[in-house]
């Protein structure tokens, strides 16, 4: 029975929006763009968010990274020498005899080589001096081959895993394993291939945005015995530290461990940075809730706008239709019947605008990952949000014009020019 009732309103209400196509475009606009507007926010704030959670997360939640802080500049280092003797293996000595919950430490001594053969085909890739079990500290993935044991380690043996891109760079789509790289007049032979790790485009609380796929990894002693690089007298003996705690640990009381450690050994010295994943994951995910909070209100303001693009023309609407609302309340239609169409009315253009919106944005997503190399991501909830405030805004602004147009005087609305 109902929907008999709304069909005819139904049918109306189209016929009506289709004999001012122009204006019900015009009307639409509003809620176009400010719904495509909300989806490709929300794409990219999410592809950002997801890029550096996934990027947290490989660092280990269960790991503490000490970076440490070079500088190239004489009287720089003159200075901060004065004051500390910089990230050295005695720290790391005191590290493992005094961190609560330790599980394993390795060492991190980096290089940035001037020439490497074969010629890589873009930047030249990092080469890491670790420990053997830097594998299981930073959960790398190995996709072929092997990581070097613990003994090709202590022999300091000429000996690589390549990352994912420094592999593509190198070898292009040939097999890398048992072949020979040289890296600053050192052989090195490859015999492992590490899979792909997250990347974070910029620097995350001191740890550099270097691609992390694009790097040599090798026995610590290979490095420093073996290379040098031009900066190697500003360097400090290692300059990072790497710690993975057992699943029991309390990662804050390691933590504070570490900082004291380093406070006395460097005195004071603010030489280096502690990164503690797990706190950088529940900051992030605070971030997030704050992002998503921002990213609906700025919804609800673009939408707004759009809300009130129809509540104008939908009063205009009313004063132009004011003889057929008369002629239609002289026929027997009630006031509910006026409302109904009023509002069935700016429910379809919101529908169909919110519609267009969603298809503009889910575009214009997908156009700035393509050309801006952007990770954009849209969600069934992105997409949710946008339509449903869209809709809603639609129905509240239809209200008032459908009132309006239902208290008009049948006489009074017979004998309007």
């Amino acid at each position: 029975m109902s929907s008999v009732l709304w069909l005819p309103d139904l049918g109306r209400s189209v016929d009506n929006l289709l004999l001012h196509k122009l204006r019900t475009l015009l009307t639409m606009l509003g809620m176009i763009f400010g719904v495509a507007a909300v989806v490709a926010m929300l794409s990219i704030g999410a592809g950002a968010q997801q890029q550096v959670m996934a990027f947290i997360e490989d660092l280990g939640v269960r790991n503490l990274i000490v970076e440490a802080r070079e500088t190239t500049e004489f009287q720089a280092f003159q200075k901060m020498r004065q004051q500390s003797p910089g990230l050295t293996f005695k720290d790391i000595r005191a590290m493992a005899a005094t961190v609560p919950g330790l599980d394993m430490v390795s060492p991190r001594k980096r290089f940035t080589p001037s020439q490497v053969i074969p010629k890589p085909q873009g930047e030249l890739p990092a080469v890491y001096g670790v420990d053997a079990n830097f594998q299981q500290i930073a959960g790398l993935k190995i996709a072929a081959g092997r990581f070097f044991t613990q003994e090709e380690a202590a022999h300091a043996a000429p000996v690589c895993v390549l990352g994912e891109a420094a592999r593509v760079r190198l070898f292009g789509l040939s097999d890398p394993l048992g072949r020979f790289v040289k890296v600053n007049g050192q052989w090195y032979r490859t015999i492992g291939v590490a899979g792909a790790q997250a990347v974070a485009q910029s620097d995350v609380a001191g740890l550099p945005g270097q691609d992390r796929n694009n790097v040599l990894y090798v026995p610590t002693g290979a490095a420093m015995f073996r290379l040098e690089d031009n900066y190697s007298q500003f360097r400090d003996e290692v300059d990072g530290v790497y710690l993975r705690l057992k699943p029991e640990a309390d990662v804050l009381a390691a933590a504070a461990t570490v900082r004291g450690i380093l406070t006395a050994s460097h005195r004071n010295a603010d030489d280096y940075s502690l990164i503690v994943p797990a706190e950088l994951l529940a900051e992030q995910q605070r971030t997030k809730r704050i992002f998503d909070i921002v990213m609906v209100a700025l919804a609800s303001i673009s939408l707004l706008v759009g809300g009130i693009g129809i509540m104008n023309i939908m009063l205009a609407s009313v004063l132009e239709r004011t003889r057929e609302i008369g002629v239609r309340r002289a026929i027997g239609a009630r006031r509910t019947d006026i409302i109904r169409q009023f509002v069935m009315e700016t429910t379809l253009i919101a529908v169909a605008g919110g519609t267009m919106g969603l298809l503009l944005g889910a575009s214009m997503s997908r156009l700035i990952a393509n050309f801006a190399g952007w990770s954009t991501i849209i969600s069934s909830g992105s997409l949710g949000l946008a339509f449903s405030v869209s809709v809603l805004i639609g129905l509240v602004s239809g209200v008032y014009p459908a009132m309006k147009a239902s208290r008009l005087d049948p006489v009074q609305a017979l004998h309007y020019e």
